[in-house]
């Protein structure tokens, strides 16, 4: 807590040396209604002193030594405007609309991936345009270019992966849709790779301790995916995509405008996996790559605008359809499941969804808004002789009044709730490896919650300051607090500091969310009851931002630690035929460095270059344990080249990883052991993009050097030995792929 104290002590000292300062919000009035104009430029005549209005209209700027006391009010599509000032420490302005143009069109050139500038918490946004830089096909696929988000295999397969921050598992870290915690129990393990990336406007990355409005989980970061607005997306999008494997990959989207004024418009999405063929390199009798067939249609409707007075509304469907087949290749799904001469792993599951952000805004400082969100999904599921069976409900809501107070401050406080009803079925089909955990498993979450968040911000935005908490009460923990607070400095218009400071928890779905347990022959042996997973994260950023003629970028660095109070991780070493469920108390300790620098020169040429250091480990007995699949270092770097012709994009990437611990096999058998470490490796992936009217063809090529973790199965000479495990998973398993795509935009 000293950090907290000290960055607080900061604060004050900053805020004590204010000047003179005009306060005020701007709008704009068009044919219609009133709305905010955030982002309007302010600016006082003849001077380059000036100040844009944050997110709610608000602006802040100086007034000391300024002679001609006359502002200028400016946002595109609006006449400007020019104020004189006199004795007012307040103004509030409204733009008139251009009303002899019936239709404005903005033409600029957006971002690929940036740091946003606005919050307190350090927000790497990832945009449509950098998607394209490589196949992204799916979620999971959408962080090659980047380096904070790490996907990591959890069963090689099905191929499940999760997406990992800071070194620590994916459950840490909380993924929302649409600002939604849709990927929960048993929409986690496959749920990433169940959004493709054309639906996909754009993905919020930050670290570390967040806003407390989501819920309370979030303990190593957050991901936000925001799915394409049916009001901004290409009224038509055809994507199509072909792999050396022979896997298919088809997308389509269309959009339109409804209803009076076009206050309606609607988003529709079909997307399909058809399956690979069957390829086996190693000559283990395995699949390199599971046969994947999936189907997914999503709509989503909007009406009104946020920012206007009156009733605004989305409204998202979805349905998911999914089979995975992997094991041995001369395994046949229709009579083998759960066989016990051919190994197989089939998993068939289906998931409706519905989810809603109702709200009314009363007037310019306060908006009331409802969220509410349910899934339900069915799993049948063989993992060679473990026959598991689930069926999960989930429902959200969330209700909160957002009110802007003092003409800048933004408090939001409301009440929310989470309900979950996970039921696992285990059972196995051949008995011989004296497994012990077969039954019926409930997992029930009942948690209504209370939470309160005030924004400050001061000096125009220099100072912006988050303080949150939340109290949620569950059914089986009792009440648990959640304070979190997160802090941004500019010290000038190029150099930004951050800090924050919170904690975090989350209840555990054991199999769910660690399917590694029921894809080994290990028993699973339950030494105590589970807790919840609690853990407190502070950490410091910096960033550097800069924009000359000829040469613009930023660079950043940030270092983050976890703590953790109470942590759930399978013991694997203790013995290798056994995982050993039970709490840990001790020191748990995730540290995560980051540098990164990024440069465009003549707006034509993208580097971008980091470096990752992660320490995560744990304390037994005075020794320290690391953890295992983390590379201690890890470099990337990207090159895109987009020149003035708008024709040809060339796009290229590199991944460097350390060598990773790997779970002890030192008593298995000789055959069956496999070596303490892992070996250091690089993939390096190209694309070149051809762009023809409303074309773009691309052809890529992922891990050129085509390396290969070769037989990561331990014991695939004889999988139903009680040695077999699939989850020493540390490198790419399935070598090069090639692929090519088409992509067919009508805007």
């Amino acid at each position: 807590m000293k950090a907290l104290l000290t960055t607080l002590c900061l604060l004050g000292m900053v805020l004590s040396i204010q000047g003179q300062t005009l306060k005020g919000k701007v709008f704009g009035k068009g044919e219609h209604e009133k709305e905010i104009l955030p982002g309007a430029a302010i600016h006082w005549l003849g001077t380059t002193i000036g100040a844009s209005a944050n997110e709610n209209g608000v602006f802040e700027i100086k007034t000391d030594s300024i002679a001609d006391k006359r502002l200028v009010f400016s946002f595109v599509g609006y006449d400007s405007d020019t104020v004189l000032i006199t004795d007012q420490t307040y103004i509030s302005v409204t733009l008139k609309g251009v009303k002899q143009l019936k239709e404005v069109t903005v033409v600029g050139e957006q971002g690929t991936a940036y740091i946003s500038n606005i919050n307190p918490i350090k927000t790497e946004v990832i945009t449509q345009k950098e998607l394209t830089k490589s196949a992204c096909c799916d979620l999971a696929g959408c962080f090659e270019t980047q380096a904070s988000v790490q996907p990591q295999t959890t069963n090689v397969i099905t191929n499940s992966k999760e997406l990992r921050i800071l070194g620590l598992s994916g459950v840490y870290n909380q993924l929302l849709f649409d600002g939604m915690p849709m990927f929960q129990g048993l929409s986690f393990t496959y749920g990433i790779s169940s959004i493709p990336g054309t639906l996909v406007d754009n993905i919020f990355v930050s670290k570390g301790a967040n806003s407390v409005l989501q819920g309370y989980e979030s303990i190593s970061g957050q991901i936000n995916v925001l799915p394409k607005m049916p009001d901004k997306a290409e009224k038509l999008l055809f994507n199509v995509y072909l792999n050396n494997f022979m896997e298919k990959h088809f997308n389509a989207n269309y959009s339109a405008s409804l209803g009076k004024n076009n206050k309606w418009s609607t988003l529709l999405t079909f997307h399909t996996v058809q399956p690979a063929n069957k390829f086996d390199r190693d000559k283990d009798n395995f699949l390199d790559l599971p046969l994947l067939t999936r189907y997914m249609a999503y709509n989503r409707w909007k009406y009104g605008n946020e920012n206007k007075k009156g009733v605004f509304t989305h409204i998202g469907i979805r349905y998911l359809n999914e089979q995975r087949i992997g094991g041995q290749t001369f395994f046949n799904p229709n009579n083998e499941k759960g066989s016990t001469s051919v190994y197989g792993q089939t998993v068939n599951y289906s998931q409706p969804e519905l989810y809603t952000k109702t709200g009314y805004r009363f007037n310019d400082d306060h908006v009331l808004v409802f969220i509410a969100s349910g899934f339900y999904q069915k799993q049948n599921s063989y993992f060679g002789t473990v026959k598991y069976d689930a069926e999960q409900l989930n429902g959200y809501a969330n209700l909160q009044h957002e009110w802007l107070w003092k003409e800048q401050h933004l408090l939001k406080y409301g009440v929310s709730f989470r309900y979950q009803d996970l039921n696992e079925n285990v059972s196995f089909t051949d008995t011989s490896l004296h497994r012990t955990y077969a039954g019926l498993y409930n997992t029930k979450q009942v948690v209504p919650g209370v939470f309160a968040e005030n924004t400050f911000h001061w000096n125009e935005d220099k100072v912006v300051w988050i303080v949150g908490a939340r109290l949620d009460n569950h059914n089986k923990f009792g009440s648990i607090f959640t304070p979190r607070t997160l802090i941004k400095y500019s010290i000038n218009k190029n150099n930004t500091v951050r800090g924050s400071i919170g904690t975090g928890w989350r209840q555990v779905n054991l199999f769910s969310e660690n399917i590694n347990l029921l894809v080994s022959s290990r028993d699973i042996v339950f030494a105590e009851q589970l807790k919840p997973e609690q853990g407190l994260n502070w950490g410091l950023n910096y960033t550097y931002t800069f924009d000359k003629e000829k040469v613009s970028g930023n660079f950043s660095a940030d270092f983050y630690q976890t703590r953790f109070f109470n942590q759930f991780f399978p013991d694997y070493d203790s013995d290798p035929t056994k995982a050993i469920i039970k709490n840990f108390t001790g020191a748990s300790i995730s540290n995560g460095l980051q540098i990164e620098a990024n440069f465009k020169f003549f707006k034509v040429l993208e580097f971008r270059t980091a470096y990752n250091y992660l320490d995560v480990y744990r304390e037994i007995s005075g020794s320290k344990y690391l953890l295992p699949f983390n590379p201690k270092n890890r470099v990337m770097a990207t090159i895109s080249y987009r020149p003035k012709n708008d024709k040809w994009y060339f796009d290229v990437n590199a991944h460097w990883y350390d060598k990773q611990r790997l779970p002890n096999t030192a008593t298995n058998p000789i055959e069956y052991q496999h070596a303490d470490y892992s070996k250091p490796y690089t993939l390096l992936n190209a694309q070149i993009t051809y762009k023809w009217k409303r074309f773009d063809v691309y052809v890529g090529c992922e891990n050129i050097f085509d390396f290969r973790q070769k037989r990561p199965i331990v014991s695939w000479q004889d999988p139903f030995s009680k040695y077999f495990d699939t989850s020493s998973v540390w490198g790419p398993t399935r070598g090069r792929e090639t692929y090519i795509g088409i992509r067919w935009k009508l805007k």
